[in-house]
């Protein structure tokens, strides 16, 4: 299962982006659907998850702010980001865990959209 993230770029603090994840493959169910996020010199961290059935899950510092969520129909994932701050700078990563059509699971990752917010 393949992942192609995009809608990353330079935004101004106070601006918006909408990030894409868009999953390829031979996928019978895709489970849980996540964004994570990777600045300079830290640690991957957790943004945003959403589940099969809906309930999401996000990060404490993008609570508020930003907004996950999907098309099944289309194996698709977005992140909806509102309010973008110079902290929310990184590389966003999507992240799929789900069974493929012969039923084997798989967890798979994008290769990662660039975020800059600066004015």
């Amino acid at each position: 299962v393949q992942l192609q993230a995009s809608g990353g770029g330079l935004v101004q603090p106070g601006g918006s982006l909408r990030l894409s994840c868009a999953a390829s493959g031979s996928i019978f169910a895709i489970n849980v659907l996540g964004w994570y996020r990777q600045a300079p010199g830290k640690e991957r961290e957790l943004v945003a998850t959403i589940a099969r059935g809906g309930s999401t899950n996000y990060g404490d510092s993008v609570k508020g702010r930003f907004t996950i969520s999907r098309d099944s129909a289309k194996n698709t994932g977005y992140l909806q980001m509102n309010s973008l701050k110079p902290e929310d700078t990184a590389v966003y990563y999507c992240n799929a865990r789900g069974l493929r059509r012969d039923f084997r699971s798989f967890d798979s990752w994008g290769q990662g959209t660039e975020v800059t917010v600066s004015s």
